[in-house]
């Protein structure tokens, strides 16, 4: 089985292996790649955003903690050695989040990170950075910033903050 047949494999399995968390698997988060002898198998997860309302665009989505990733990974592997779509080859599993350095790209995106601050690149070469306050489906609301478009925005990062903005200094 070729790599690419191989993830969507493993995609399904562990998708139906989460199924009673409030994780999901990334769309195209599952990898797997040949590592001499072993493949390496990655897949990346998120918290469900089922559960909040379309309404709701300003409340903060929790990150996933590593009590949740560990027991993932758990699962994950259970899944991934009951479908045999290994073979009998060995692999290493890696499961975790999508991290820092992915880009935004999508509402999902957006909206799993409203409260972080962001770095966003805009359609017109522009660039804007801000606490992202609301992620609608169609657009965005950056502290300081006018409303924009999410079809504006041509690459968004999360900026790395090593202290919380509701921390205050005595």
């Amino acid at each position: 089985m070729d790599a690419r047949a191989a993830a969507a494999t493993i995609t399904r399995h562990a998708t139906e292996a989460l199924a009673d968390t409030d994780l999901d698997v990334v769309v195209d988060g599952v990898t797997v790649q040949e590592a001499g002898r072993r493949r390496l198998v990655r897949v990346l997860l998120a918290r469900d955003l089922s559960g909040l309302s379309p309404d709701d665009v300003t409340s903060t989505v929790q990150p996933l903690s590593l009590d949740e990733v560990s027991e993932a990974t758990r699962s994950v592997s259970a899944a991934v050695d009951t479908c045999s779509v290994m073979g009998e080859r060995p692999y290493t599993l890696e499961v975790g989040s999508t991290g820092l350095d992915r880009p935004l790209t999508e509402f999902a995106h957006f909206r799993r990170n409203v409260g972080r601050l962001l770095k966003v690149s805009r359609s017109d070469g522009s660039t804007l950075e801000g606490r992202l306050l609301e992620a609608g489906p169609d657009h965005l609301t950056i502290a300081g910033h006018d409303p924009l478009p999410l079809a504006d925005v041509a690459k968004a990062t999360v900026q790395v903050e090593f202290s919380s903005p509701e921390r205050k200094d005595a």
